[in-house]
């Protein structure tokens, strides 16, 4: 008789190995210290390239490469050949929490169907056009739903919510005030 190994794969989601993420961190903290940096070059017009080449993770170094578009619309003075800023911040704030349900669920046994946040947010340009002192330039707040579909109850879909709200990096970096420290290079 052939042994059925049951998958520890859950949302595509290995449990297992996350359990010993969680194991080795809560054995060793210095190994739950990720570093990550961008370095983005102006493409003329409104347009930018921002190169991922890399992250730490426990002080190791792990090589990676992507390139990300970055535009504004017709109407902002762009060429429209990508996402603007605002949609980008909103695309990463998503995915970050995506990720949250994602793993909470598959920790709970949960299987998803569906997940989908829906992200939105208005500011006034005057802010950013220096028109009104008194208008900020950013978002008076952000909106978000998030849709959630499978096998677990509504209360645990609470939980899961909750859990999100509170251990989700770019939630809390754009719901919390964060520290910015700039450094200004004129190049000659």
């Amino acid at each position: 008789m052939l042994d059925i190994v049951k998958s520890t794969k859950v949302n595509g989601i290995d449990v297992d190995a996350l359990k010993s993420v969680i194991a080795d961190v809560a054995a060793d903290p210095s190994k739950g210290v990720v570093a990550f940096a961008v370095r983005s070059a102006w493409n003329g017009q409104t347009r930018s390239e921002t190169a991922v080449d890399g992250y730490t993770i426990g002080g190791q170094r792990i090589d990676r490469a992507f390139k990300i578009k970055i535009d504004e619309p017709f109407e902002l003075c762009g060429a429209n050949t990508a996402p603007n800023p605002q949609e980008m911040l909103m695309a990463a704030l998503n995915a970050c929490m995506m990720v949250g349900y994602v793993a909470n669920a598959a920790m709970r046994g949960i299987t998803l169907d569906l997940l989908e946040v829906e992200t939105e947010g208005a500011l006034d340009l005057r802010g950013f056009l220096c028109l009104d002192d008194s208008v900020r330039p950013g978002y008076d707040a952000i909106k978000y739903r998030v849709r959630i579909k499978g096998n677990g109850t509504a209360a645990e879909f609470e939980e899961i919510h909750q859990a999100v709200m509170k251990t989700s990096p770019n939630y809390f970096n754009i719901s919390k005030p964060i520290r910015l420290e700039s450094k200004l290079e004129v190049v000659a």
